[in-house]
């Protein structure tokens, strides 16, 4: 049986995998440098010889040659029966702490997930995101699955380069071709309506018709209702049959597809709902989850503001459509920090929703630094407030630099309170991509890595929540 090697001036980090063939690990130089370390009789990866063995740099090659060896690292689709919750990693250095977070819980994750807004800001590629996640699911030994989601595609072109990079997962947000309807008076609305192509053919479908939703509720499509809904989601709706279409044509064997309209000026109501998934299914569309915009502010990096009682009344509504309409799951996004939700979420789906974080584990880094290294910390915050102006443009955040105390009133202990008070928390949740751009990335990188188990075990308490927030039931 082949035998670990690790070459001098190495050492070893994470699980040891073993095959018939070879052995493989991940060492790490006195430089934090990490690199896969490959022993034996295998092929397919790219590297320096070194003392017999191989060692490879953790590129998109390289962990695709990985999970051909070790087929629990491919991601998987998003089995039925469990909630799922997808992590999004800006740095690609959180996944051992997601994986951590998960014990005890039997919620599916999917470790890898990015958007293509934040492979924009970040200057990664779909296939590296998937990298970071396989490295770090292979340093775990996490053999239960994961998913790999590419988040909020716009485009069929993004569409197919995740498609070809290795996700299973794709978020179809066709945001850009909703249609505001709030402004529009009666008479608008029904002249906007009758231009659409489909116009008649709806009004046959569903003016006068009772939808049966649950055992007691039904919903009833007046001609102000038909004409908002065609004229705000018709264009959304053939762009997303679309994308499915060409996602099918490289994926013949299957794929998980989600449907977002969260990212929209008003909250879907539930006739919208109604209309925008029986209007897929009409289509072909096999999608698996679909996320409306909910009602309340549903900001990025905190919790829910808004009537509780009114949004769980609204929750239950679409859980009913989506139980009626072939049990789909519900998807919360900008989910991070909702700890006020998550368990509501659960209870209305019975478990059978998504919940999609991003930008809150980059906060856990910062959260990190502010205890740590209270210095580079200020920078990056002073940077940061600097850059807030351009970069929260495509947020849906109330931040307001105005409210946030001069960085030289905190003394170093009191530097985690900018990292959970609301406004500076938004800003430093959006300068991300700024941050990770300038000088202060690589600074950034170095001192997590200085204080990586500080920043595993918060990752672990931070996600944690989440997650048993959501529950999910404990493994046995």
């Amino acid at each position: 049986m082949t035998t670990l090697a690790v070459p001098e001036g190495f050492r070893a980090i994470g699980q040891v995998a073993h095959t018939d063939d070879g052995v493989f690990s991940l060492v790490r130089d006195s430089e934090y440098r990490t690199f896969l370390l490959v022993n034996g009789e295998v092929t397919g990866f790219t590297g320096t010889s070194i003392g017999g063995s191989i060692l490879c740099p953790l590129t998109p090659e390289n962990a695709r040659a990985l999970a051909r060896q070790l087929p629990w690292l491919a991601p998987q689709r998003i089995p039925a029966g469990r909630p799922s919750f997808g992590f999004g990693d800006r740095l690609g250095m959180a996944t051992p702490g997601h994986v951590r977070s998960l014990t005890g819980y039997d919620v599916f994750p999917v470790f890898a997930q990015q958007s293509v807004r934040e492979n924009e800001r970040t200057g990664r590629s779909f296939a590296e995101v998937l990298a970071d996640a396989t490295f770090g699911v292979f340093r775990e030994g996490y053999v239960q699955g994961f998913g790999a989601d590419a988040d909020h595609l716009k485009n069929l072109a993004d569409a197919e380069d995740a498609a070809r990079a290795g996700f299973t997962f794709f978020t179809c947000d066709p945001g850009d071709h909703v249609q505001v309807t709030e402004s529009m008076n009666p008479d608008e609305l029904r002249s906007a309506f009758s231009a659409l192509p489909l116009a008649k053919d709806w009004e046959r479908r569903f003016l006068n018709r009772m939808f049966q939703v649950g055992e007691a509720t039904s919903l009833h499509f007046k001609e102000e209702d038909l004409c908002r809904a065609g004229v705000k989601y018709g264009r959304a709706i053939e762009h997303a049959a679309n994308m499915y279409s060409r996602l099918s044509e490289l994926l013949p064997d299957g794929f998980d597809y989600e449907v977002s309209v969260d990212e929209t000026e008003s909250p879907t109501t539930s006739l919208e709902h109604l209309f925008v998934a029986l209007e897929l299914r009409r289509r072909g569309v096999e999608f698996i989850s679909l996320a409306p915009r909910f009602i309340g502010a549903m900001e990025k990096g905190v919790d829910w503001r808004g009537d509780l009682d009114q949004f769980k009344a609204d929750l239950l509504s679409h859980a009913a459509i989506a139980r009626c309409m072939g049990g789909y799951r519900l998807s919360l996004h900008s989910a991070s920090d909702k700890f006020s939700l998550y368990a509501l979420f659960a209870e209305a789906t019975g478990g059978c929703c998504h919940v999609k974080t991003a930008g809150t584990s980059y906060l856990v880094a910062l959260d990190v630094l502010a205890s740590k290294e209270p210095q580079l910390f200020r920078e990056i915050a002073d940077f940061s407030l600097a850059a807030f102006a351009e970069d929260k443009a495509t947020y849906h955040i109330s931040a307001d630099v105005s409210r946030i105390s001069p960085l030289e009133s905190f003394d170093d202990a009191k530097l985690p309170q900018l990292v959970a008070a609301h406004d500076s928390r938004q800003v430093l949740h959006v300068a991300y991509g700024s941050v990770l751009n300038s000088s202060f990335g690589e600074r950034l990188v170095r001192a997590i890595l200085d204080h990586e188990d500080e920043h595993l075990t918060a990752l672990v308490d931070h996600l944690g929540r989440h997650i048993q927030g959501l529950g999910g039931g404990v493994h046995e």
